[in-house]
């Protein structure tokens, strides 16, 4: 059932003891896209079907007919994902199945670029779905490019020591907001309850949500399986990776307030950075500074106006669409 999202208790978190994706899966040891789907099980429930296109998960799952996660589970091409889950959804209802969860689940790579053309038009149709990215800043499974969620800086195959990333990570959050769709949020794996309580607002929602989900990866990030957690954290406190949600594209909430941890505490962790010269790090502080004004202001922005009107949908002329008699 849709709720009003204005009215939503998050005190009804609730998070089973159970776990829905089995041992055995194939993830990298610190893998945090493994620990990203073990949460969003558990807070979505056994009555969930996933989709999940060409990235990490497609080989995390298993080879067939062996997989991990006790769902039924679709794997489709890359830039499918967000329309695999809309036809998923078309025929659930048109089958009259209720209470059924469709969850498309992909990297950054199948969301922020190869496919956001679908994406988008999920989200402007607002498909009744639920779509994560776990982001882990770069084509991972098919060895560590550069996509357009790498962030300033960051080494990668394809962006090599010599000559780093230029460009700023795509802002992928706004660019949903945007769409006004229903729902929109961060989250991070080092703070569970925060991810879990957005997944269950998100599927008690009609319409398109999208949750950004920032994700260690240890081969990609040069880092230290054992520092998967830390680093997820230290991307929230330094600033780097704020924890925010927006209701229709207008009001904005922070789910937590950084200490504004220094960014080097980030940075030391993972040798994707540890090229970097003194003005790189100055750079990223100044986007940081700039990125959290930024934020700020379109909270205060939404706290003055409404919520957007909801749709009206013009009446049907039952007559105009009445089947001809046989």
């Amino acid at each position: 059932m849709a709720i009003d999202i204005t009215t939503y208790d998050p005190k009804n978190l609730h998070l089973p003891e159970f776990d829905i994706l089995h041992s055995g899966h194939l993830a990298c040891p610190g893998c945090g896209a493994a620990l990203g789907m073990r949460l969003a099980l558990k807070a979505l429930g056994p009555k969930t079907m996933v989709v999940i296109p060409a990235c990490c998960w497609a080989v995390i799952n298993g080879p067939y007919p062996y997989e991990a996660l006790g769902v039924p589970v679709l794997q489709v091409a890359f830039e499918t994902a967000a329309i695999s889950a809309s036809g998923i959804r078309a025929a659930l209802d048109a089958q009259g199945k209720e209470g059924i969860t469709v969850l498309a689940w992909a990297g950054d790579g199948g969301t922020f670029d190869i496919g956001f053309q679908s994406l988008s038009g999920a989200a402007e149709r607002n498909d009744d779905i639920i779509y994560v990215c776990y982001d882990n800043e770069a084509y991972m499974n098919t060895g560590i490019q550069r996509s357009s969620a790498t962030p300033y800086g960051a080494w990668t195959t394809t962006t090599p020591v010599e000559s780093p990333k230029p460009e700023p990570k795509k802002n992928m959050v706004e660019i949903m907001a945007e769409h006004r769709v229903p729902y929109t949020a961060t989250a991070s794996l080092a703070f569970p309850e925060d991810f879990v309580r957005k997944l269950q607002k998100a599927q008690s929602i009609r319409g398109a949500k999208f949750i950004h989900l920032w994700s260690s990866c240890p081969p990609g990030h040069k880092s230290e399986e054992r520092y998967s957690i830390r680093i997820a954290r230290l991307a929230v406190e330094t600033g780097v990776f704020p924890l925010y949600e927006v209701d229709y594209g207008t009001k904005y909430t922070i789910n937590h307030e950084p200490a504004f941890t220094d960014i080097n505490e980030y940075l030391k962790l993972q040798g994707r950075f540890r090229h970097l010269k003194p003005y790189h790090v100055e750079n990223m502080r100044r986007n940081i500074e700039w990125e959290w004004k930024r934020l700020r202001a379109k909270v205060e922005m939404g706290e003055k106006l409404p919520l957007p009107p909801a749709p009206v949908h013009a009446p049907v002329d039952e007559g105009e669409h009445t089947p001809p008699a046989k």
